[in-house]
């Protein structure tokens, strides 16, 4: 498989990123991650989506560990410090799955309160359902865990086409369009960081094509199999979603009806953010995060 893996320098000075990075080597790449606060705290696991990376999380970190909690922060493969396969062909739904619990294990998670949004939830709800006693809690923030048997919503769909269709893949350009706030050009700037060119763009190119949206995709059987024990997930899990994200909008009710740890928890909806609510609310998202802790202890 050939690798490429983005020079140190472009994650230089960037704005409010002071974190060390950290790395562990899966199935022949190296993923980055961030690792922040006490080593013996309740770890709370932040898996971002497309197409950003851990930069997203850099406003709540120093809340969850301000709170007394390690922060852990990993960059999916093809994105942000972790290496960068070159062939679209190299990331499947599967792979990232593997990648992504390989290193949970690698950097040795348990009792982990899970953050997920984006593909950070197609990835970590499918890791909750193979692997529940892990997670002590779940927050779910603008995802869901879609099996193709459902239309996927026109808001994907048409970005969807946008993807495979836009001549240039404008990473921190998209990101800013997800987003209520408007984002200064170096924030931007930080998103492009990762990408010095095209080819290193294959995963974010990908990941819109690896969302099932029909009953025979790949990775619906597994996507469905994982339903199955989340339909009996009864430790807690809180939906936080924004008021703003066309993408999932709704999807929150339906987790919420499905998921035994959802019952009797506070109903948040967070005004003012969009898709990446991260970036427009990440302090009161993780704000969030330390009330639902403190309230559902181990």
């Amino acid at each position: 498989m050939d690798v490429l893996r983005t020079p140190d320098e472009r994650f230089e000075d960037l704005p409010d990123y002071p974190f060390a990075p950290h790395y562990v080597d899966v199935d022949g790449v190296r993923m980055h991650y961030l690792d922040e606060g006490p080593a013996d705290a309740e770890v709370v696991l932040l898996l971002h989506g497309e197409p950003s990376w851990s930069y997203l999380y850099r406003t709540m970190i120093p809340v969850l560990t301000g709170a007394g909690f390690r922060a852990v922060a990993i960059d999916l493969v093809g994105f942000g410090r972790s290496d960068k396969p070159a062939r679209r062909e190299d990331y499947t739904y599967a792979a990232h799955i593997d990648w992504t619990w390989a290193a949970i294990e690698a950097i040795g998670l348990r009792d982990i309160t899970l953050v997920c949004q984006d593909w950070g939830g197609l990835l970590g709800l499918r890791l909750v359902g193979e692997h529940p006693d892990r997670f002590a809690r779940v927050v779910a923030a603008n995802t869901m865990l879609p099996t193709g048997d459902h239309h996927p919503g026109d808001a994907f769909l048409a970005w969807r086409q946008f993807s495979q269709q836009t001549p240039d893949f404008p990473v921190g350009k998209i990101v800013a369009g997800g987003c209520v706030t408007t984002l200064s050009p170096e924030v931007v700037a930080a998103y492009d960081a990762p990408f010095p060119d095209d080819s290193y763009k294959a995963g974010a190119r990908q990941f819109p094509l690896l969302v099932p949206i029909t009953p025979d995709d790949p990775a619906a059987e597994a996507n469905r199999a994982a339903w199955e024990v989340l339909a009996r997930f009864e430790r807690p899990f809180l939906c936080a979603f924004s008021d703003s994200d066309a993408i999932t909008r709704g999807a929150d009710a339906v987790l919420r009806k499905l998921i035994p740890g959802a019952a009797g928890q506070p109903l948040i909806t967070i005004a003012g953010g969009g898709h990446f609510l991260q970036e427009d609310k990440g302090i009161e998202l993780a704000g969030v995060v330390v009330d639902f802790i403190a309230a559902n202890p181990r």
